[in-house]
């Protein structure tokens, strides 16, 4: 079996924070399994404050016993009782080493009171899909489990072992499932190659147009930005406050854009891109590649978070803290800013 027949996936196009597509009504019975394996995937709850990997990985292991597999062939193992990971073995000929499919179970926390839908439930509407996960990465763990019993029940025996494993702690936490699996169980995960999120695909009129590599990721970097202040009584206020000083940095901090850097790889995808993408996107990216760079080209592609993440270093606010009482100036204001940095440049240079 080639890594191309390995990797051919059930059409389940989905998003995590927006809505993505659902797919037409009429599944075959294979699209079927792998829309009821999202589901039960997207409503056990796996965020790192209270929700549990392994509900979801017990889940998946029944559905694999209930499909044939061996016991030993399918393990539930992790240094935590709500952080379990699930490592399951398609046996093939030997005739060449594993590959290993990843997917990682937990999910980035959600309140329900900042959603208008309950995160943990799917929810099928006008064409959508919603729910925590839908694509990060829980599509991709119903994908791989999905195909895993298609090919126990055809019978197929591939060239290489095919190793599935659904892993905790990839958004956070303290018990990162590949980490802990490399130290303790090497020898259930060790393959020739892994297939992992992150690539992606696009399909133009029904017809596959682009199949995605990931070449490289961004670094990912947090910072804290803090200041202090002697503080006092909400009654005898003064200009010099911690959180008024604090909003003035993060107001810059909103309004920077880092600079403009292509390297080889997203030269070549921006160039391949355009001659498929749609005005007036297919002309920015042919501008973002002229030399000098077209600036209004540059405008164009950063509207869309996506592209503009992929041309520049980024950093972002993401958590406030500020204050100590109600009736009373703070002493501390402190933020937490999230940077996402171009493969190459350093958490210590200057922007």
């Amino acid at each position: 079996m080639s890594a191309r027949s390995i990797a051919v996936a059930v059409a389940l196009g989905v998003g995590a924070l927006r809505p993505s597509p659902a797919p037409a009504q009429g599944l075959d019975p294979h699209q079927s399994l792998a829309h009821d394996i999202f589901e039960e995937l997207i409503e056990i709850n796996t965020t790192d404050s209270v929700g549990s990997t392994t509900q979801a990985a017990e889940a998946m292991a029944a559905r694999l016993r209930t499909a044939g597999f061996p016991e030993g062939d399918v393990k539930v193992l992790g240094p935590h009782e709500r952080k379990g990971n699930l490592v399951a073995r398609l046996r093939g000929t030997g005739a060449r080493r594993p590959v290993l499919l990843l997917a990682h179970l937990d999910v980035v926390e959600a309140r329900r009171e900042d959603w208008s839908v309950d995160p943990f439930k799917l929810l099928e509407k006008d064409g959508f899909y919603y729910g925590r996960g839908t694509t990060d990465d829980k599509a991709m763990a119903a994908i791989w489990i999905a195909n895993l019993i298609r090919y126990r029940q055809e019978g197929r025996e591939p060239e290489r072992d095919i190793v599935v494993a659904l892993t905790a702690d990839e958004e956070g936490g303290n018990f990162n499932g590949v980490q802990w699996l490399l130290a303790n169980h090497r020898d259930l995960i060790e393959a020739d190659y892994a297939l992992n999120e992150g690539g992606g695909g696009a399909i133009k009129n029904g017809k596959y147009v682009a199949n995605r590599v990931q070449a490289s990721e961004k670094v990912y970097q947090d910072f804290t930005l803090e200041v202090k202040n002697p503080g006092g009584h909400s009654s005898l206020p003064v200009r010099d406050n911690a959180i008024y000083h604090l909003a003035e940095g993060l107001a810059r901090l909103a309004a920077f854009d880092f600079p403009v850097k292509l390297n080889e790889v997203t030269r070549g995808y921006f160039e391949r891109m355009s001659a498929i993408e749609p005005e007036p996107t297919a002309s920015a990216m042919k501008g973002v590649l002229k030399r000098p760079r077209d600036p209004a080209a540059v405008e164009v592609l950063a509207r869309t978070p996506y592209y503009n993440a992929m041309m520049r270093t980024t950093c972002v606010a993401t958590m406030l803290q500020g204050g100590h009482a109600l009736n009373a100036l703070p002493q501390t204001a402190r933020a937490n800013v999230n940077c996402r940095m171009l493969p190459g440049d350093s958490p210590t240079a200057s922007a």
